[in-house]
């Protein structure tokens, strides 16, 4: 008699933010300690796409990650629970992904680098996020882990870099990949006028304003993904330009559920709406063309030349 089948988890999974809050904000936390081992050691790459985290089948990556001639990745796998260090020359070391301290997991997985040989120092304190904060390695209150909630997260990134990817095949311009930003935790997706932008501002919370301003340096048209926050308690995906074009606020998107949040200068559009619909990948979708189309007919891009059909060689 053949064993009973294992149930299939729903593809979109139901995010709620006051469950998960403090598992997100320890995985943010230890995110960050990985993705600032690959900035540490990876080549500056405009706007700081050498710095980001990876969806994959298992979790997120680093993808490759070089040490002189060495060779190595580090993976969360929310599917085991365990964070992977994997050399090129066949070495591996794990950790547990459980309720455990951001100063726990900080001291194992620099000791773990240290013992491949794999050395390296990094910046100690969080980057993008209030203050007050705390070293990595003195951070004994943020200590969540609830599996579920790490594996439901990651699900929701997985179809959103499956439809964001998808989105990102229409443009022909210059586009950023489909990433994850450690810093503020979102996934997203940028696209280029290629034109210069006015100097931003900076003004993001503990991350130096040199960086803002180079991550700023062309005109954008930015879309992405978070879990939520204290200011919006709910997952939601997010539209924005830089500079925003007159009007942009006030421009009519897709779907109904969609919004202008004047104290972001966003559009969002809760990940519920989308997780609900009959096709959540149409509603998505209408949502990253609506929210484009206003900033590139309002901004005066050369959509012609920066477009293109999905799929089209």
């Amino acid at each position: 008699m053949s064993a009973p089948a294992t149930p299939t988890p729903e593809a979109w999974p139901a995010l709620d933010y006051a469950a998960g809050r403090d598992t997100l904000t320890t995985l943010h936390l230890w995110s960050q300690i990985v993705g600032k081992v690959r900035l540490a050691l990876s080549p500056w790459i405009n706007h700081s796409w050498h710095a980001t985290l990876y969806p994959n089948a298992r979790g997120l990556t680093t993808g490759p990650i070089p040490h002189g001639e060495r060779v190595f990745e580090i993976a969360f796998d929310f599917r085991r629970h365990r964070l992977h260090v994997h050399t090129a020359d066949g070495e591996d070391r794990h950790l547990a992904l459980e309720p455990r301290s951001v100063a726990s997991f900080y001291g194992e997985l620099m000791a773990a680098l240290a013992d491949l040989g794999l050395g390296v120092e990094i910046h100690g304190k969080p980057n993008e996020l209030p203050d007050p904060l705390t070293p990595f390695a003195e951070d004994t209150e943020h200590a969540a882990y609830a599996p579920e909630q790490a594996n439901r997260f990651w699900r929701a990134l997985l179809q959103s870099h499956r439809v964001f990817t998808r989105f990102r095949a229409g443009f022909q311009g210059k586009v950023s990949p489909v990433h994850l930003f450690w810093g503020s935790f979102d996934l997203a997706v940028t696209r280029f006028s290629g034109r210069e932008a006015p100097r931003h501002p900076g003004g993001i919370p503990n991350l130096p304003d040199p960086v803002t301003r180079e991550a700023y340096s062309h005109e954008v048209s930015s879309a992405g993904f978070w879990a939520g926050n204290d200011m919006v308690p709910y997952a939601a995906y997010y539209s924005y330009a830089y500079p925003p074009p007159d009007g942009f606020g006030e421009a009519t998107v897709e779907p109904g559920e969609a919004f202008w949040l004047g104290d972001l200068g966003e559009f969002l559009l809760p990940y519920e709406a989308v997780r609900s619909a009959a096709s959540p990948d149409e509603v998505l979708m209408r949502f990253l063309e609506t929210t484009y189309r206003a900033a590139a007919d309002l901004g005066d891009w050369d959509r012609p030349r920066l477009e293109r059909e999905r799929g089209a060689p």
